[in-house]
Order: C-alpha cells, then sequence, then structure tokens
C-alpha cells in the first residue's frame, strides 16, 4: 500500500503542510514534533528526533491548525499543545536570530556601527543588513542606499547593541555566507508568523 503523503519519510528539500496541504521549501516551514510527554514541541532548527509535522510560517496557520486540531491527528495521539503556541514560536524564532548574529559577532563575520559598517556595505563585503526597529526610517534608507541587498529589521537598538557589548546599535552588516543566510531565512519565518509586526524585543 502507498504511503500517504502526511506519512511519506521527511526527505527531499520540500515539506508538506499540514494545513494548506501545499509543498514548499523546509528551510521557510516550521517543524513541530512530539516531544516525551507527548507535548507538542517547536523544533526551531529542525534537527530534532521524530518525525516531523510541518506548518507553513505564518500566524494564520498556526491558528488554524490548533482550531482543526491537526497535530493530533498527524501524530496518531493525544498531544498537549500550548493555546499560545503562535506566540511560543515568535519567541523561539527570535532567540535564534539573536543567536545567530552573536555567532556571526564572535566569528568575525559581522560588524556593528554606520561608519564601519557601511565601510562594509560600500566595499562589497555585506551579505545581509540587519537594523534596529526603532531606528529612524530616513536614516536607515540612507544607510543602504539604494543597493540590492537584504534587509532585515527583528531587534530594537538596545537588544541589537547588546550582541555587539554596546549600548545600542541600529546598523549592523553580516559578511555574505551561510550565516547572513540563515539569519535572512529566521527573519522571513519570523515576519510570516508575527504578520509582520515587531516589537523589536
Amino acid at each position: 500500500m502507498a504511503e500517504s503523503e502526511d506519512e511519506a519519510p521527511e526527505r527531499g528539500p520540500l515539506r508538506r503542510c499540514l494545513v494548506r496541504r501545499e509543498s514548499f521549501a523546509r528551510e521557510a516551514m516550521l517543524r513541530f514534533v512530539a516531544g516525551p510527554e507527548r507535548q507538542l514541541v517547536f523544533d526551531v532548527s529542525a534537527t530534532l528526533p521524530g518525525r516531523g509535522m510541518w506548518l507553513s510560517a505564518s500566524g494564520d496557520v498556526i491558528e488554524t491548525a490548533l482550531k482543526r486540531g491537526v497535530f493530533p491527528r498527524a501524530a496518531k495521539q493525544q498531544l498537549v499543545v500550548a493555546p499560545n503556541l503562535a506566540s511560543q514560536v515568535e519567541t523561539a524564532l527570535i532567540q535564534r536570530i539573536f543567536d545567530l548574529v552573536g555567532l556571526a559577532r564572535r566569528s568575525g563575520a559581522a560588524i556593528a556601527g554606520f561608519e564601519k559598517a557601511r565601510e562594509w556595505l560600500t566595499s562589497g563585503k555585506a551579505g545581509l543588513v540587519l537594523q534596529a526597529v526603532d531606528g529612524s526610517v530616513e536614516e536607515r534608507a540612507r544607510f543602504v542606499g539604494g543597493r540590492e541587498v537584504p534587509v532585515v529589521a527583528v531587534f530594537s537598538a538596545a537588544r541589537l547593541g547588546k550582541i555587539f557589548g554596546r549600548e545600542q546599535a541600529v546598523h549592523v552588516v553580516i559578511a555574505p555566507g551561510r550565516l547572513a543566510k540563515m539569519i535572512e531565512i529566521e527573519a522571513g519565518r519570523l515576519a510570516g508568523v508575527a504578520g509582520g509586526v515587531l516589537s523589536g524585543q
């Protein structure tokens, strides 16, 4: 008997959303697993053991999944599912981005501050620009100067500054490479879950 799509092994670059019933790139989706206490766990890095249950990165999709009870059905067992699941997912993604930017800083792949970051940007050493959500819109636009480089805004200037050991940071440039791509992807997942409205916590 052929496997149903929900029971198919996790292989290949695409995963099927339990709500939308469409397949999307796995790195842009949200993976959940059943924990040891039958608790639904958001697997932020998609590395936990167990059969994954995948959703599109959207707050609406998470809410629909909760209403329809898709997780216990997909897991074929009763699960403890937090009613504030979307909020938990958002918090986990924010922390993951914070950790990835910190890793980029420690590895020398990130620089903060208008002048130093702008120097990287103008010399073509920018794979991603990360800006404070509470920074001046005009200054943020002036910094990028219309260049073709991905720009994301997740943290407040104070939270962004913490990563670099300073009071605040409005402009951060991440060097091209795997970390820049990962941060961009995580910011995209976060924007989907948060509906594009970020507190910059």
